[in-house]
């Protein structure tokens, strides 16, 4: 078996088939999404249920000058709407970002300075959320932070592997997993803290998890992808222009379908949680225990799925002539997205006037992480691949602002959450994702000639 190689070209032994570099990778990522997801869990909910209302907002810095801003643009803007617009205005520029820590990365300091910077700024943007006052103060810390951290450790994922390793699109599957494992344990953790004792102390257990993965980056250092720490400017790496250019153009191609998935997806933190805590029966009655699901641990479902399913889907796709091209998997993802917006349509209109049962929002997760780890990670891979070396960090960068899009438009979306039925906002999202599906189809030939022979549309 060949080894993994380094973005430097040297050799790397391997662990169960993929370069040990990985594992440190992984446990970094695992960590600093147990603090995004932890709290993102309580986020709306924190909103809704306390921060936004009067006795509490005039307390929060800056919220008036946004609410009025926000006003301007959408009319007036109660509650729910303020805190849905708030939510997709947070989750996208979490994904904007990206572009400028890519090209920090590219051109100026490296990678790994990078990283390190990013972890550290998130470390206090979580601590900073236990103060309701600096609350939007500590939301734009975490932003930037993500922004330095997120496309640069993807793409060290990516330089473990020749161009033409077709273990590529594996690895990223694998690193999902470490992405999901810590996305599991957040809600539990972070979620029971902020629900059951108080929400400060559910978003200090945030910025303790992202110090540990700050921690775990650093010791890891040893195992990192070669990578520069500093500019060497008598050393540039030639810049591959035509490569540039072909991967801009990939994702031009795919922005808005992508953007349009991200869209329809993120509402499993936004509206699904509010569906989650006001229109789900949540008891469970297992004969020698009955208790209620706390909001709040919904959104383990879909990390624990995709730890669950990646597995199983990784041999499913290895089968010799099995495997769907790149392509062919986000035209997938998309069209499972769309069925599990019909499942939820269907839960709306069956339950009627009473709650339903929390085994349709079950079903619900297990159709979308199906759908996920059919379109996530492989659009990871897809940019990994076909862009430069010299500029992949910042390609990384503009690919994760599909997703800036998409939960703006999440945001938006979720703002009519209060002004359709719960049917009608379900199957909404049902066509978004379908219409992705299709904008992915008919690009299909222009795709195929982007990517390697090995890789191809088809």
């Amino acid at each position: 078996m060949t080894d993994g190689r380094s973005g430097a070209g040297g050799r790397d032994a391997e662990l169960f088939g993929h370069p040990r570099r990985l594992t440190s990778l992984f446990a970094t990522e695992m960590w600093e999404r147990f603090s995004y997801y932890g709290m993102r869990a309580l986020l709306i909910l924190y909103m809704v249920d306390y921060l936004l209302k009067p006795e509490h907002a005039d307390k929060v810095l800056g919220l008036a000058e946004l609410k009025r801003a926000l006003t301007a643009l959408s009319g007036p803007l109660e509650i729910q709407p303020l805190a849905s617009q708030i939510y997709g205005l947070y989750t996208g520029f979490v994904y904007l970002t990206p572009i400028f820590g890519g090209m920090l990365a590219d051109r100026l300091i490296g990678r790994t300075p990078t990283i390190v910077i990013g972890a550290a700024l998130m470390v206090a943007g979580h601590f900073m959320m236990a103060s309701e006052h600096l609350f939007l103060f500590a939301l734009c810390l975490l932003v930037l932070g993500n922004g330095a951290f997120k496309p640069n450790i993807a793409t060290q994922v990516g330089e473990l592997y020749a161009p033409e390793d077709r273990r590529r699109d594996r690895a990223y599957s694998i690193f999902y997993v470490g992405i999901n494992i810590g996305a599991f344990f957040s809600p539990l953790v972070c979620g029971a803290l902020g629900e059951k004792i108080g929400w400060h102390y559910g978003f200090a257990s945030a910025g303790i998890g992202m110090a540990i993965g700050l921690v775990t980056y650093l010791v890891g250092l040893p195992r990192a992808p070669a990578s520069r720490t500093r500019p060497e400017p008598a050393k540039p790496e030639p810049l591959d222009v035509a490569r540039l250019r072909a991967a801009l153009l990939g994702m031009m191609i795919l922005f808005i379908s992508t953007a349009l998935f991200w869209a329809a997806y993120e509402q499993q933190g936004n509206t699904i949680a509010l569906w989650a805590e006001n229109a789900t029966d949540r008891a469970v009655n297992l004969l020698f225990w009955r208790g209620e699901i706390p909001v709040t641990w919904f959104q383990a479902f879909n990390p624990l799925m995709i730890f669950l399913f990646t597995p199983p889907l990784i041999a499913f796709w290895s089968r010799p002539g099995r495997e769907p091209s790149t392509v062919g998997k986000l035209v997938l993802g998309c069209l499972l997205l769309s069925a599990s917006y019909l499942i939820m349509a269907a839960a709306a209109l069956l339950s009627g006037a009473t709650n339903a049962s929390w085994l349709w929002l079950l079903l619900y997760f297990v159709v979308l992480t199906i759908a996920e780890l059919n379109f996530s990670p492989i659009g990871l891979s897809l940019i990994s691949n076909i862009a430069p070396g010299s500029s992949r960090s910042t390609v990384m960068g503009i690919w994760f602002s599909t997703s800036f899009v998409g939960n703006l438009a999440a945001g938006w979306l979720g703002a009519l959450w209060s002004h359709f039925s719960h049917a009608e906002f379900f199957l909404l999202l049902a066509a978004v994702a379908a219409v992705a599906a299709g904008m992915i189809q008919l690009a299909r030939p222009y795709l195929g000639g982007l990517l390697p022979a090995t890789n191809s549309a088809r």
